[in-house]
C-alpha cells in the first residue's frame, strides 16, 4: 500500500509561482513513476505532468509547458511540481498519483493505482 500526501496549495496571483509537493509512504519510492493531475470545478480530472522513476524523464500538458516543472527526490520520498506564470485557469484541486513499478512516464489517469487526497491551488486575476 502507497500513501500520498499533497501540501503547499493556497492562494496566489496570477503571474506568481507556487510549489506542491507530495510525500510518499513506502520504501521503494524509487520505483514509482509519479503523475500530478488537477480537477478544476465543473470539470473532469485531467493530466498535468509525469516523472519517471529516476526523474530522467518528464512529460507535461501542453497547457502547462514552459510554465510548469516536475521534479523528484527519491531521498525524501517526495514528488514536487514547480508552478510559475501561474494563471486563473490554472484554480483546481491538484493530486499527486503513483504507479509502483511503472517503466515509462505515464498520462492516463487508469495507469495510476495511488493517488493523493488533493491539495486546492486558486489564483486569483
Amino acid at each position: 500500500q502507497v500513501q500520498l500526501v499533497e501540501s503547499g496549495g493556497g492562494l496566489v496571483q496570477a503571474g506568481g509561482s507556487l510549489r506542491v509537493s507530495c510525500a510518499a509512504s513506502g520504501r521503494t519510492f524509487s520505483s514509482y513513476t509519479m503523475g500530478w493531475f488537477r480537477q478544476a470545478p465543473g470539470k473532469e480530472r485531467e493530466f498535468v505532468a509525469a516523472i519517471s522513476r529516476s526523474g530522467g524523464s518528464t512529460t507535461y500538458a501542453d497547457s502547462v509547458k514552459g510554465r510548469f516543472t516536475i521534479s523528484r527526490d527519491n531521498a525524501k520520498n517526495t514528488v514536487y511540481l514547480q508552478m510559475n506564470s501561474l494563471k486563473p485557469e490554472d484554480t483546481a484541486v491538484y493530486y499527486c498519483a503513483a504507479d509502483p513499478g511503472g517503466l515509462y512516464v505515464r498520462i492516463r489517469q487508469n495507469e495510476y493505482n495511488y493517488w493523493g487526497q488533493g491539495t486546492q491551488v486558486t489564483v486569483s486575476s
